[in-house]
């Protein structure tokens, strides 16, 4: 089936998940709120959406989620003491952070039945037109997005797009797994399999980066749960694979895994690493740690 190139103006952010792995942080606070450094994932998300040209982003939460809300609010009593204390970076950065020619949209998901039901629950603020979705949990940090270049694969070949990754054999049960059709940056696919037992066909991981036609939502309407006992997004457009074209592009940067306690501290130290200002400190206390722990080594 022949798509035609209509523009990406719109990006789902499914944020409506419990975030028990981060319990107890987690049990008043959305797990999307947790701050790399000086910033929650969920910025990062939305950033990497409006360099990619986005101009409605769309947030399915869940109860408890009001923060995100409040974060992409004003705050007047805030940005009046900031303004009055002369902190004018740290206001432009909250001004940043507020509507202008974007708009902003929350549906609620009512009960966290798997990531395709929380897609599901946005097709009609979405309507009959492609649309990007964006998982808060996969920090990509890259010289350019990686939403931007799936945009770009887009607009010269229209399709359904998921950005991939290679994970070792030994993790391809904790992803969902595309059966490659070819090969190179940008690659056909065939079929794909969410969190395989035994017999992954590749390791080729989908990533939480996705360009969608709005046909995966008729799908989603009569799809029965699937691993987990949840609607799974990769069962539907497995099912959209056999209409339409699909393609997984491997991205640039690296990405990390913010969704597990160790992708957590990895993304911190790889960003406060990135900063000048905090560099330095962080180097010289790291160093600290790793004499201290071979000192232990030696003693044990």
């Amino acid at each position: 089936m022949e798509l035609i190139l209509k523009r990406i103006r719109k990006a789902v952010f499914p944020v409506g998940g419990l975030g028990t792995r981060f319990l107890p942080a987690t049990k008043a606070m959305p797990k999307e709120m947790l701050a790399v450094v000086d910033k929650p994932l969920i910025q990062y998300a939305v950033e990497e959406a409006l360099a990619a040209g986005i101009e409605e982003f769309i947030f399915v939460t869940g109860k408890g989620k009001t923060a995100i809300e409040d974060h992409f609010d004003q705050s007047p009593e805030l940005e009046a003491a900031l303004k009055d204390r002369g902190q004018f970076v740290e206001l432009e950065s909250l001004e940043a952070l507020l509507p202008s020619a974007w708009q902003i949209a929350y549906t609620r998901q009512l009960k966290p039945l798997g990531l395709g039901h929380a897609v599901w629950s946005a097709r009609n603020l979405v309507g009959d037109e492609p649309f990007a979705v964006l998982l808060a949990d996969d920090l990509i940090l890259s010289g350019r997005p990686c939403l931007s270049e799936m945009v770009e694969a887009y607009e010269k070949v229209p399709a359904n797009y998921m950005a991939i990754m290679e994970v070792p054999e030994t993790d391809t049960h904790r992803y969902g797994i595309i059966q490659p059709g070819s090969d190179g940056r940008t690659i056909a696919i065939k079929s794909m399999v969410e969190k395989p037992k035994e017999n992954a066909p590749s390791n080729l991981a989908i990533i939480g980066r996705y360009i969608l036609m709005p046909q995966v939502f008729e799908i989603l309407s009569h799809l029965k749960p699937g691993a987990n006992n949840e609607i799974q997004l990769t069962d539907a457009l497995k099912q959209l694979l056999d209409i339409q074209p699909f393609f997984g592009h491997r991205f640039s940067g690296q990405r990390f895994d913010c969704g597990s306690k160790i992708g957590m501290l990895k993304a911190n130290l790889h960003v406060a690493l990135s900063r000048p200002e905090l560099a330095g400190e962080l180097l010289e206390e790291m160093e600290r740690l790793l004499q201290q722990g071979r000192e232990i080594k030696k003693c044990a």
